[in-house]
C-alpha cells in the first residue's frame, strides 16, 4: 500500500467492541451495575394477568423472536411465551386505546427492554429509545399521555426518543415497577446534587478566601506605605486604629476588625477605603 493510500472503510471502521469500550470509558461501574440492575429487574417482573403477558411481549417486538440483544429479554421473551390458545391473541398485536392501564404499563416496559437504553455517565441519567422511523411518534403520544412527555429526533433513519431528566426517568421506571433500582437511582441523584452543592459551597469559600487574602496583603503593603510618609500622621485617628488592627491581625474579616475595636463594619470598611485613597497619592508622588 503506498502512502497516499486510503484504508478500506471496513478497516477505517471502529469495531463495535472499541465502540462499546469508548462509549463506557465515561462510566464508572457502580453506575453500570446499576443499570444492569434497573434492567434485571424489571425482566424479572412476572405479569400475573394474561393480557399483560401478550401486551410485555408485543412491546419486546422482534426481541420476542430470537432477536434479543441480551440474554436477560432472551430468558424473558421465553418466559412470557403464551399456549397454542392464545397464539391468535398474541398476533393480533397490542391495541394501545382499548387497552387497560396495566397492560400498557406492560406493553411499555416490554419496549424499553427491548429498544431502551439507560445512561449514568458523568453523573447525568439519559434514557433513550430508538425505534423505526413509523414508531416514533406513536411512542412520543404514548408516553405524553401518561404525563411524560419526551424529546425526539432522526438519527441514521431510525427514531430517537430521549429523556434527559433524572425525576422524568425515575417517574417512568417506577411506573415500570422497578421499585428497589429506582430508589437506588434516586439515592444516587441525591447523592450527586448534595456532592454538586459541597463542591460549588467550597469553590466559592475558596474563591471568597483567596479574594480576601489578596485584599488583606494590599492593605498591609498600603498601611506601609503611608506609615513611612507625612500622610500617616494627618490620617484620623480611627482610620489609624483600623491600620493598627489589621497589621495585628492580617488574616481577620471587617466584621472580626470591627469586633476588635468596637466600632461597625461600616466605619472598618470606610477607614480602608481612606487608606487606599491616601496610599494612591502617595504612590503618584503627590507631596505630602
Amino acid at each position: 500500500m503506498t502512502a497516499g493510500a486510503r484504508l478500506p472503510a471496513a478497516a477505517r471502521r471502529l469495531p463495535a467492541a472499541a465502540r462499546r469500550a469508548r462509549a463506557l470509558a465515561g462510566v464508572e461501574r457502580p453506575d453500570r451495575d446499576l443499570v444492569a440492575t434497573v434492567r434485571a429487574e424489571l425482566a424479572a417482573i412476572e405479569p400475573a394477568r394474561r393480557c399483560c403477558r401478550i401486551a410485555e411481549r408485543a412491546g419486546l417486538g422482534t426481541a420476542a423472536s430470537g432477536r434479543a440483544r441480551t440474554p436477560v429479554v432472551g430468558r424473558l421473551a421465553v418466559r412470557l411465551l403464551e399456549p397454542a390458545d392464545d397464539a391468535a391473541a398474541a398476533a393480533a398485536g397490542f391495541d394501545w386505546p382499548t387497552a387497560a392501564a396495566h397492560c400498557r404499563v406492560a406493553w411499555l416496559r416490554g419496549v424499553f427492554l427491548a429498544r431502551g437504553s439507560l445512561s449514568l455517565a458523568y453523573g447525568r441519567t439519559h434514557l433513550e429509545f430508538v425505534v423505526p422511523l413509523p414508531e416514533m411518534v406513536p411512542l412520543a403520544d404514548r408516553l405524553a399521555e401518561l404525563g411524560l412527555p419526551i424529546s425526539r429526533r432522526v438519527r441514521r433513519s431510525r427514531g430517537v426518543l430521549t429523556w434527559k431528566s433524572g425525576d422524568t426517568v425515575v417517574a417512568f421506571l417506577r411506573r415500570l415497577g422497578g421499585a428497589a433500582a429506582t430508589l437506588d437511582l434516586e439515592t444516587r441523584s441525591v447523592a450527586h446534587s448534595l456532592r454538586g452543592h459541597l463542591n460549588r459551597v467550597v469553590n466559592a469559600e475558596n474563591s471568597n478566601l483567596a479574594r480576601s487574602v489578596a485584599s488583606a496583603r494590599r492593605q498591609l503593603e498600603q498601611i506601609e506605605l503611608l506609615r513611612h510618609s507625612a500622610d500617616w500622621e494627618r490620617l484620623p485617628r480611627s482610620v489609624r486604629a483600623v491600620a493598627e488592627a489589621r497589621r495585628r491581625a492580617p488574616e481577620a474579616s471587617y466584621s472580626e476588625l470591627a469586633a476588635q475595636l468596637d466600632a461597625s463594619r461600616a466605619l472598618v470598611q470606610r477607614a480602608f477605603a481612606t487608606l487606599e485613597a491616601r496610599a494612591l497619592g502617595v504612590g503618584h508622588g503627590r507631596p505630602g
